[in-house]
């Protein structure tokens, strides 16, 4: 009985890391679509506001502070999580070309993997998930040059793009520790939204910021900010926190690989984006890389729940 619960959380954790990406994966297009009006302090601004009272909403019991510890892990989940994370990533972009940005962000997974590996219990790096991840870094690198073949480094941009999966990293072994904790998880994102808006206030007085209503006007712009509002944030980070207390760090990282992909298939559909064999090529490695790291991880999990059983028993 035991197993086949085990079975049905992790089945549910899988469907919900794979609803996330698959959101998440279009949300370039809906950014690039608002940055014509907006900046990208603002979209970060409105979008995870929005997020916060839809939260609000569906989940408006208070939670009161358990310890000065377990506080510290949403107002550091908050921060990492985000505020730097989009800051840096959307900073990034301001100096580096977003080929580079989109390969450089796509290493999560490793930088999860080793956080998570020092700690997190049951959480162990092997060879086989360093296979994946090379395997997905080349398919990943294939879809984001899409066949252009030109690589130019920018050491400032690219630096800022190489910190920001090191502070998404930080964040996922965070929210693993917050779900430990048996908290319902929309009151938990909720908090973090709370303090991962109050980290943003300070930003907005050091980029461009204003309150132009006539923007808001828009059906385009509306629909776009709330589907990163209520989407991509409110929905997407309750699945994902969710997935990520049912699978673990490591094992819903890898769904990261995916990213990329999508964002490529959407912007071909949407944005009518250029589609080369080279970026199909791509996609087919990322999505092998990704099941040779999730086989491992699903093998690894399921040897220690196994082991945590015997130990109980």
């Amino acid at each position: 009985m035991t197993s086949i619960r085990h079975q049905s959380h992790r089945s549910t954790g899988h469907l919900l890391a794979l609803f996330t990406i698959l959101i998440w994966g279009t949300t370039f297009v809906s950014t690039k679509v608002l940055l014509v009006d907006f900046t990208p302090i603002e979209i970060l601004l409105f979008r995870f506001l929005i997020g916060y009272v839809i939260l609000c909403i569906i989940y408006p019991r208070i939670q009161r502070v358990v310890s000065i510890r377990d506080e510290a892990l949403y107002i550091c989940a908050g921060l990492c999580g985000v505020t730097l994370y989009f800051l840096i990533e959307n900073l990034a972009l301001v100096y580096t070309t977003a080929s580079n940005a989109g390969i450089i962000v796509s290493v999560a997974p490793f930088f999860t993997a080793v956080f998570a590996h020092f700690f997190l219990d049951g959480e162990k790096i092997t060879r086989r998930f360093l296979a994946g991840f090379a395997i997905a870094i080349c398919g990943i690198i294939l879809v984001t040059f899409n066949g252009s073949y030109m690589l130019q480094l920018n050491p400032v941009g690219d630096l800022l793009a190489f910190i920001a999966p090191v502070v998404w990293a930080i964040y996922s072994v965070l929210m693993r520790k917050i779900s430990s904790r048996k908290v319902h998880m929309i009151g938990a994102t909720r908090k973090v939204f709370f303090y991962g808006l109050l980290f943003m206030l300070p930003a907005l007085f050091l980029f461009d910021f204003e309150l132009n209503l006539a923007r808001f006007y828009h059906i385009s712009n509306i629909s776009n900010l709330l589907f990163l509002g209520v989407g991509a944030s409110a929905l997407c980070f309750v699945t994902w926190n969710q997935a990520v207390k049912l699978l673990g760090a490591i094992h819903t990282s890898v769904y990261i690989y995916v990213v990329p992909v999508i964002t490529v298939v959407s912007s071909a559909l949407i944005l009518h984006e250029r589609l080369t064999w080279v970026s199909i090529l791509g996609a087919s490695l990322t999505l092998y890389g990704s099941y040779v790291s999730e086989s491992n991880s699903r093998k690894n999990k399921k040897n220690f729940t196994l082991s945590k059983l015997h130990r109980n028993a």
